[in-house]
């Protein structure tokens, strides 16, 4: 070894003791829950003098630093003074930050930030750093099921497809949302979403308001739903035959007319569509995940297929949610059920001529799924503003007027897998102040009548005397 390898050396290691070392590690953290306890540990290793400890919290990307802890080793005697500075003495610091309740808007970067004072000048501040990432997660904190594009109406000759919408909030990262069917996890086919966030009302079922089966499936979805579709590839016609009866070709001239039923006006109903449906039907899925302001994400998995009311009638759905934060799944449930009798409530009980009268839906025999659609009309003829029908929960009518004491109003409540009519009839008492009140200028007049009568001879006398 030469003689200047030796001064590099010897310089080197002079260097580093009067310059000093320091070493900065953070302990990294397994991700926690929203409402737990998270303590950031920050080891550093030196053999200078302490001269403080920051720790920061990390936003906007690296862009802005929020200081969360300071020490300073000026103010506090519990450090340790060198007295030689040309003696190694290593010594190891631990700086530890407690963090209670952590909430999703802690998730993110956390830096410490260590100075201790050089060796040589003992004024210079030697600086490093270490950073830790503080993953928080939360688990959903709602879930519930609704049906995508309610109320809507029954069809009795044509096939429906039928949307529910799982939604879940609150959750960090987005939870995993599935369907299951009488307890049974449904097999789906996955596609894309058209749009991004839950409308209200808008498009039922993937592809638009057409049957979802279609030609533009695969074989091996297609072969599946072969009882849906005619012998031309097209879907088969809605009959009117019993449900047992399967599609049959028909010959020339052997169109079938579909029968029409009567239904009596005062009795309670029922419809259900007639046509031929598959027992497996395809179940299409999609899931939209749609950030939120504070951090968590709200998921809309939609579940869509091709109704049929006489299967899917008092059938159970839940829908079933996963998260990391849970221990067990969370779930809601709800059973597809058609409205059985409406209860109609009249109010005011006694109504009379000029009063305003309200029917409303109070209820029914039944915990009805989707929400129903109502429909009012009057039996043999319109309703007092002159229209046909009315929409809505409650019927109003303003000021009654005798003539409608005795008619019948029809309350129709349907929904997807079914319809039924409810009557009631509307009794209008007479009215005693309008009665009155209509009587008091006739006594006016035939008082008038009376002392006409009386005047007129006094009248005459007078004239009389004076000719």
């Amino acid at each position: 070894m030469t003689v200047l390898s030796l001064c590099f050396l010897l310089c080197a290691d002079l260097l580093q003791v009067a310059v000093g070392y320091l070493t900065v590690t953070i302990e990294p953290l397994l991700p926690v829950v929203v409402g737990e306890t998270v303590t950031l540990k920050c080891n550093f290793k030196t053999d200078g003098r302490l001269r403080e400890i920051v720790w920061y919290r990390v936003t906007d990307g690296g862009t802005i630093k929020q200081k969360i802890f300071t020490y300073d080793a000026m103010f506090n005697t519990n450090y340790s003074h060198m007295e030689d500075y040309r003696r190694r003495e290593d010594l190891v610091y631990q700086s530890t930050v407690r963090l209670p309740e952590v909430r999703i808007s802690d998730n993110g970067p956390y830096e410490c930030h260590v100075g201790i004072y050089d060796r040589a000048t003992r004024e210079k501040v030697v600086l490093a750093s270490g950073n830790v990432l503080l993953t928080v997660m939360s688990p959903p904190n709602n879930i519930s099921v609704v049906a995508e594009n309610t109320p809507a109406p029954f069809s009795r000759y044509q096939a429906q497809n039928l949307t529910l919408v799982c939604i879940a909030k609150g959750g960090k990262p987005a939870p995993s949302v599935y369907f299951k069917r009488d307890g049974e996890l449904i097999e789906v086919i996955s596609y894309v979403s058209p749009t991004v966030g839950y409308e209200g009302a808008g498009s039922a079922g993937v592809r638009g308001a057409r049957p979802l089966i279609s030609r533009d499936l695969d074989d091996t979805k297609l072969r599946k739903s072969l009882s849906l579709l005619g012998p031309d590839g097209k879907p088969g016609r809605l009959f009117t035959e019993s449900p047992g009866r399967s599609y049959m070709a028909r010959q020339p001239g052997q169109e079938p007319s579909p029968a029409t039923e009567t239904i009596p006006e005062t009795v309670v109903s029922r419809e259900f569509p007639r046509w031929v449906q598959s027992t497996d039907p395809l179940y299409f899925f999609s899931n939209t995940h749609i950030p939120q302001s504070d951090g968590s994400v709200l998921v809309q998995a939609k579940l869509t297929w091709t109704l049929n009311p006489q299967l899917d009638n008092d059938a159970l759905f839940s829908c079933e949610v996963t998260h990391p934060a849970l221990s067990m799944p969370m779930q809601t449930e709800v059973i597809l059920a058609a409205p059985k009798g409406p209860r109609l409530v009249i109010s005011p009980t006694r109504a009379k001529v000029g009063d305003t009268v309200r029917i409303t839906v109070q209820g029914f025999q039944n915990e009805v799924f989707p929400e129903p659609l109502f429909t009012w009309t009057r039996v043999g003829g319109r309703l007092l503003d002159g229209s046909a029908e009315k929409d809505g929960k409650e019927l109003v009518l303003e000021r009654v007027p005798a003539e409608l004491n005795g008619s019948m109003y029809r309350c129709t409540a349907q929904n997807p897998l079914g319809s039924t009519d409810t009557h009631t009839r509307l009794i209008v008492f007479e009215n005693p102040s309008m009665m009155k009140n209509t009587q008091n200028p006739n006594n006016g007049a035939s008082g008038l009548h009376k002392f006409g009568l009386i005047c007129l001879p006094l009248i005459l006398t007078v004239t009389v005397e004076l000719t």
